[in-house]
């Protein structure tokens, strides 16, 4: 693989075929002007529904790992394989001296992601980790509202929900892996609301949390201590006095589920209904559609703001200009010609603080007791 600094375009090869590459990675790859879609592997094309020769006859295409990583031509690796294979094969990617973007959850512990950062520096590869949902328009609007001058003052109560009607137990791994393999609600969304947490408010002091199987009316802790939980309830807490609640539910019989609540000492922020830009690439939307990552305006959030008077007074308020998912595979683009660890858009070490969150969850759930993280 020449020096990724010496080329203007890299060639991009995706491992894995499902969901994650057709509608998360593949349709960004493709119209980022410093990436090429170079190569994939599927490992059964032939019985799959979706078949990456069919789709892509440009692309260049492997059933298994060693070739593909051999190809000279290569220079960066996408994983979008079920959580529990992300570590070993990110180990074998940078071993054979490519870039590396790991589809979330990054891996399911917190020594194999120092183990995988340690191996990018010594190889000299960037790695980073696709916390998409960094760049959903709302979760831009609440940061755009926290930021200097703050309109809602000092924030002391922030919750984020991914809530959801659906009591069929997923077929997928999201429904199949346990905790100990990256999956459950808990590293499937919680990874994406813990995420967010992280970017606004950085690493809280402590966490006390409640994991549930709402499917199975069971609770976590020692009664159930292998409980798979498909619904999360974390307190994340900070010692300026915020408490962050992360909440995922799977029974939530509501037509506008909740997003966002933000309470601050001079107003309140409250938003509705999830970021649409998901639905729209499974619908089949181009990510160069004007309408892509835009919500109607019955879905606005609604702003209640203190004034000097002490009057209260309510106002929508619409979603920030959306940037979409394609900004952060521009930004990745950029770091990539550029070979600089600082531009990385998650940087690994970000995703590691993450699951040191996440390993917390678990750890006051099974205990019911408050982790301290300071």
């Amino acid at each position: 693989m020449a020096d990724s600094s010496s080329k203007s375009t890299l060639n991009v090869g995706v491992i894995g075929y499902g969901m994650s590459a057709t509608i998360f990675h593949i349709p960004f790859i493709t119209t980022t002007p410093t990436l090429r879609l170079h190569s994939i592997l599927q490992r059964n094309p032939s019985q799959a529904e979706q078949s990456a020769p069919r789709d892509h006859p440009d692309a260049k295409h492997f059933t298994s790992l060693d070739p593909f990583l051999a190809d000279a031509d290569l220079d960066v690796v996408v994983i979008t394989t079920p959580p529990q294979t992300h570590f070993p094969i990110a180990q074998q990617a940078l071993q054979a001296g490519k870039h590396v973007l790991v589809e979330k959850p990054f891996v399911p512990t917190v020594a194999e992601a120092n183990a995988l950062i340690s191996l990018a520096k010594e190889k000299g590869r960037l790695i980073c980790v696709y916390q998409n949902r960094r760049w959903d328009s709302d979760f831009l609007t609440v940061r755009k509202l926290l930021g200097d001058n703050s309109k809602l003052g000092r924030i002391v109560e922030f919750e984020t929900h991914f809530d959801r009607y659906r009591l069929d137990k997923p077929s997928s791994w999201k429904g199949t892996l346990g905790m100990d393999q990256g999956g459950s609600a808990l590293y499937d969304l919680g990874t994406h609301l813990i995420d967010q947490v992280y970017v606004l408010f950085g690493p809280p002091r402590s966490v006390f949390a409640t994991l549930a199987s709402q499917r199975d009316g069971r609770l976590s802790g020692p009664q159930h201590p292998d409980l798979e939980p498909d619904s999360v309830t974390a307190q994340l807490s900070y010692a300026d006095g915020l408490i962050a609640l992360v909440r995922i539910a799977v029974a939530s019989a509501e037509a506008r589920q909740p997003r966002f609540w933000v309470r601050g000492t001079r107003g309140s922020y409250r938003k509705a209904g999830l970021d649409p830009q998901e639905p729209q690439l499974k619908a089949g939307m181009k990510t160069g559609d004007p309408a892509f990552g835009r919500e109607g305006p019955e879905w606005n959030g609604r702003l209640t703001l203190v004034g000097e008077d002490g009057a209260m007074r309510e106002e929508d308020c619409p979603n920030v200009e959306p940037e979409t998912y394609s900004r952060m595979y521009a930004l990745w683009g950029d770091a990539l010609v550029r070979n600089r660890a600082q531009d990385v858009p998650v940087p690994a070490e970000q995703a590691r603080d993450v699951l040191r969150i996440i390993e917390a969850v678990k750890e006051s759930a099974r205990t019911r007791r408050e982790v301290d993280l300071s």
